[in-house]
């Protein structure tokens, strides 16, 4: 199912560890494989322990009283989730499914509970990567609260661009549906935005992909909150 090792090198929850302590992590981890549309786990469930993306896609969301979905985040290779019950002990808040056929590590929280108690250096790393999760959150929190659609997706498309490491051109990994749901709208909306914003040449979309025409609009889009009338 592929290779522990190249799949904790390439996690920064885990990087520039000692070789040895890697090699206790690599021999806590369980390999699992989930098929696409597969639920990993549901909100209220047992956390019994968390997961890093070893391949595919995974999608956190949760579900209103209405059966309406939020995407919170969705992760890729090299990226941990539902690390917070490692540390309370408590349940799931969100659901977790995997977008594509996906090949996940699982890490049992006893097990890793043990091991940072013994490797300080490793509850570090644990801890900076919880902040990091955090301060997504609370950004993602102020798009959806305070920017209008096309300044979240604005910023969508920069903080892509920052990922990939382009600056005129950004992929979408999700479906725009998908992206719909991330960035707290309906498709119907989405599209006509994306219409928008290609008849002002900020961006020209081409499928998936999405070339950036006007960087500077973009990013003061993206900071406005909203599309000059």
């Amino acid at each position: 199912m592929g290779n522990i090792s190249e799949t904790l090198s390439l996690t920064p929850l885990f990087s520039g560890l000692p070789q040895g302590q890697l090699k206790e992590i690599e021999q806590i981890a369980m390999q699992k494989r989930f098929g696409r549309g597969e639920s990993i786990f549901s909100e209220g469930d047992e956390g019994r322990g968390f997961y890093v993306v070893s391949k595919g896609l995974v999608k956190i969301f949760k579900v209103s009283s209405e059966g309406k979905e939020q995407i919170l985040h969705i992760f890729g290779p090299g990226e941990p989730f539902g690390e917070v019950p490692v540390f309370s002990g408590q349940h799931f808040p969100a659901s977790a499914e995997s977008l594509a056929e996906s090949r996940l590590l699982f890490f049992p929280r006893t097990a890793f509970v043990d091991l940072i108690t013994g490797n300080p250096s490793l509850a570090l790393s644990m801890l900076a990567v919880l902040s990091m999760r955090l301060r997504q959150f609370t950004l993602q929190i102020e798009n959806l609260s305070l920017k209008e659609v096309p300044g979240r997706l604005a910023a969508y498309l920069i903080y892509l661009s920052h990922e990939q490491g382009r600056d005129d051109l950004v992929s979408l990994n999700i479906s725009k549906g998908q992206l719909a749901s991330l960035l707290g709208t309906i498709p119907e909306t989405l599209s006509r935005i994306f219409s928008k914003m290609n008849g002002q040449n900020l961006i020209q979309v081409q499928d998936r992909n999405i070339r950036i025409l006007d960087r500077e609009g973009l990013e003061d889009l993206a900071e406005r909150g909203r599309q000059a009338e």
